[in-house]
């Protein structure tokens, strides 16, 4: 599915929004790769950071407006290939992880070559940390994938092990949504307190 968004700005004009273009959450965006016609509209969106999932070099004309915009690149060589298919690189996808879940580098916007597979995945091991159901979450990336949504991506994201490393992550987005060491301090006390023994009944 393709949904393109326009808007207009100040000036009059027609800002377009990249393919396949939504919000995953407030400071979380995805997308397909954005041309130049986009760059109007991702200003309004403010962004801090850039995901990018492909390996290949990141275009001169797009490095400029991220540079003119003061927006950081994330680049995270996932191949795309489908003959053969390559597998999911798990340490890539859970290091772009540790990136997605910093609020440090929100806005942010998440983009592949078409914004379904790659972007998906890593989408849909973000739903995992944030604890949806499983269900609820291959859904999403079904939705997002259109027609051509992948068995092995549903795979590895059902497979994806985010249990060991949820607190790792969730630790960064405590940290710095201002609710994390004095809260975790009190928590840790809390779970060592001692109960008191009983004391025997005076006779």
């Amino acid at each position: 599915m393709c949904l393109i968004m326009e808007t207009d700005d100040h000036d009059g004009g027609v800002l377009v929004s990249p393919s396949n273009f939504s919000m995953v959450e407030d400071g979380i965006y995805r997308s397909g790769f954005p041309q130049p016609e986009n760059f109007g509209f991702l200003t309004t969106l403010n962004l801090r950071s850039i995901i990018y999932l492909c390996p290949e070099p990141y275009p001169e004309e797009n490095l400029k407006f991220l540079a003119a915009n003061n927006i950081q690149l994330f680049q995270f060589g996932i191949e795309g290939k489908t003959d053969p298919p390559t597998p999911m690189p798990k340490d890539t996808v859970l290091d772009a992880l540790k990136v997605l879940v910093d609020v440090r580098n929100h806005p942010i916007l998440i983009h592949c070559k078409r914004g379904k597979h790659r972007t998906g995945c890593l989408v849909g091991c973000l739903r995992k940390v944030q604890s949806w159901c499983l269900p609820s979450v291959l859904e999403e990336y079904q939705k997002n994938a259109g027609l051509k949504w992948r068995q092995r991506d549903l795979k590895f994201i059902e497979t994806f092990d985010i249990v060991s490393l949820r607190q790792c992550l969730l630790s960064i987005m405590y940290r710095y949504h201002g609710y994390g060491s004095k809260r975790k301090r009190l928590v840790y006390e809390e779970e060592n307190v001692q109960q008191p023994k009983p004391q025997a009944a005076k006779v």
